[in-house]
């Protein structure tokens, strides 16, 4: 059924050349539409460029069917009429600003904040690694994600269809960002399948991996506390925890390596199934689901370490890890290494360039104060970062303070090791083990399916906004689909060698090509779009523009930032290695070959653009904005 609905907006007609002009500077509505082939719009009819419809009180734009009286006096009004023809649905949004803001929250909060960020900290000086980090929060990754939340609150897209909005030629930037969630997708929900082992693996009186008697145990294990008085550690030890977590959980040691990975765990096949239909049922209706679901699963980790840090701190030497891991070493700040990890711990802590922030923005009401969303959000990222190096050390303290060790002894690993083991041990020998390793891996199981469920949105906001008439009444069918792919793709990781792939993705296939992709997106917007035109959406959607600090860190220093990072991997790549097993230089190659199959979408979209797209080469790029200003004020 077609609809159509006036929509009448009065302006006093000066029919002045110059007052028209003038009056530009007090306000003006654009209306942006991209034609592809030198036909196709990038709007719908009846829709402001932005995926408002012309009948919102809130539309910034109005389409270029929009008609003006010219036959009227002059100092009478005039009325402008757009015509509504659309019969797409309404966009969706949220039931609540806390559910935008809670989802933000547990998308920037992942297990990273929680075992990467305390080990990176005391590795690079402690207390004085607090300085770079908190510079590149400021100058590099609090302009990005403030960048991205205004991006799509304006332009209602996901992480495709806007760049028909900004520079059509770059869209191959928002195809590369879907490969890349996938490839996360592939290995991170397997991280939360074990923790899910340990959790089921956690209701019962002795914890399994407090004792060396079990099936999965060799003669090498030893379980070694200051109460053990007739037991010496040596160098041939092997903890109880970590004989469970690699020869019980995983099974590592029955795969020499990439290789030959083994047969698929069981085990771990069913954990992943059931993490995998939770997130389903979480996310198959959209925003206003996932969005009741965060109230759980984003608040349910800070109780948990709330109540880990109360109990850490009342531990016998927690003090030592405290001191550890806030000590301040400012020789650290004269290395490169230092400023490197800070730039990359920020960067992938509060996510860029995942195409999470534009779908979640773009279910916002078109005036919500995205700035102020940027402010609070990434400060309560970093905050929970500096948070649990708390809760972390102190417990590293009190097992240091148990085996008689130093702390940089018991802190020697980092990543998922840290959690599954040492602080599994932790927790093992404190009373009431068993309480507090349920919360502590349901706390880890949240933190992930919050990344999770943000990583899919981005995915699914995307292809239903590039292909609204094939997915948008079939989004259930099109997440199941996604969800089953995500399975089928995760299986690798699953295997008995499923750990090294894990590794592989984690260091290779998803870092420095999102990295590369966001630089791309930097320039794009704030070279070929404008600095200038993207203030002024940000002044019609808030009521004030970016100040200076925002228009420099767009334009210079937020590029220099991810060229520093890139620049850093390609100069020092890593020396992946994993428990016993060192990674061969053909591992290296398949890695980088994974990596770049998502970053060749980038320059394949421009040869298909530059050969499919009629006109000259400069209008390629960004020529194909059909501006319609219409002024919001009296002409005097």
């Amino acid at each position: 059924m077609e609809m159509k609905q006036p929509m009448i907006m009065n302006r006093e007609d000066g029919g002045e050349h110059e007052k028209e002009q003038e009056s530009q500077e007090n306000g003006r509505l654009v209306a942006d539409s991209v034609a592809e082939k030198g036909q196709k719009s990038c709007s719908g009819p009846g829709q402001v460029s932005n995926g408002y419809p012309s009948t919102s009180p809130q539309s910034p734009r109005e389409g270029p069917g929009a008609g003006m009286d010219r036959g009227s006096t002059p100092g009478a009004f005039r009325t402008l009429v757009v015509q509504q023809t659309s019969l797409d649905p309404p966009r969706e949004t949220w039931s609540k600003k806390m559910d935008f803001l809670l989802s933000v929250i547990g998308y920037a909060v992942d297990l990273g904040n929680v075992w990467r960020f305390p080990y990176i900290c005391y590795q690079n000086g402690g207390g004085a690694f607090l300085l770079p980090y908190l510079l590149m929060a400021v100058f590099g990754g609090v302009p990005l994600f403030y960048m991205e939340l205004a991006l799509g609150q304006f332009h209602r897209s996901g992480c495709i269809s806007i760049w028909k909005h900004i520079c059509p030629i770059f869209k191959g930037i928002g195809f590369a960002i879907c490969i890349i969630a996938l490839y996360i997708a592939f290995y991170y929900n397997t991280i939360m399948a074990w923790a899910l082992y340990y959790l089921l693996s956690s209701f019962r009186a002795t914890l399994p991996w407090t004792t060396c008697n079990n099936q999965w145990n060799t003669p090498n294990c030893t379980r070694y506390l200051s109460t053990d008085l007739n037991v010496s550690w040596t160098d041939n030890s092997i903890s109880p925890a970590q004989e469970f977590y690699i020869r019980q959980v995983l099974q590592v040691h029955l795969s020499p390596g990439l290789h030959q990975l083994g047969w698929v765990s069981w085990q771990l096949a069913l954990c992943l199934l059931f993490i995998f239909t939770v997130v389903y049922f979480s996310i198959w209706k959209g925003v206003k689901t996932s969005g009741k679901v965060v109230w759980v699963t984003a608040t349910f980790p800070y109780l948990v370490l709330l109540i880990l840090l109360i109990r850490g701190a009342t531990l016998p030497g927690a003090w030592r890890g405290v001191v550890f891991y806030l000590k301040p070493d400012w020789g650290k700040l004269l290395t490169t290494t230092v400023w490197l990890d800070a730039a990359a711990q920020i960067f992938f802590s509060l996510g860029p360039g995942f195409g999470v922030l534009l779908a979640f923005a773009s279910y916002n009401p078109f005036h919500n104060n995205c700035y102020k969303d940027a402010l609070i959000t990434s400060s309560v990222n970093c905050l929970t970062s500096f948070l649990s190096g708390f809760v972390i050390f102190t417990v590293l303290g009190y097992m240091a303070e148990m085996r008689q060790q130093g702390v940089e002894t018991v802190a020697k690993d980092a990543g998922p090791s840290l959690l599954f083991i040492i602080y599994a041990e932790a927790i093992a020998n404190m009373p009431a083990a068993t309480f507090f390793a349920i919360i502590f891996f349901l706390m880890i199981i949240m933190l992930g399916l919050d990344s999770t469920f943000a990583g899919l949105e981005g995915v699914i906001t995307a292809m239903l906004d590039e292909f609204p008439h094939l997915l948008a009444r079939r989004r259930e069918w099109f997440v199941l689909g996604l969800v089953c792919v995500c399975y089928l793709g995760a299986l690798s990781t699953l295997t008995y060698g499923g750990a090294f792939v894990v590794k592989l993705f984690e260091e290779y296939a998803t870092g420095p090509a999102v990295i590369t992709v966001v630089f791309l997106e930097v320039i794009a917007v704030s070279w070929f779009y404008g600095t200038t035109r993207f203030c002024n959406d940000v002044q019609l959607m808030l009521g004030f523009a970016p100040g200076v600090f925002w228009r420099v860190c767009w334009v210079a220093i937020c590029p220099c930032f991810l060229l520093f990072i890139i620049g850093s991997f390609l100069a020092f790549p890593p020396e992946v290695k994993l428990f016993n097993y060192l990674y061969p230089f053909w591992t290296t190659v398949l890695g980088y070959c994974i990596g770049f199959s998502s970053f060749i979408c980038v320059p394949s979209y421009m040869v298909y653009h530059l050969v499919t797209t009629k006109g000259t080469f400069k209008q390629f790029g960004w020529a194909h904005t059909v501006v319609l200003r219409v002024e919001m004020v009296k002409l005097k």
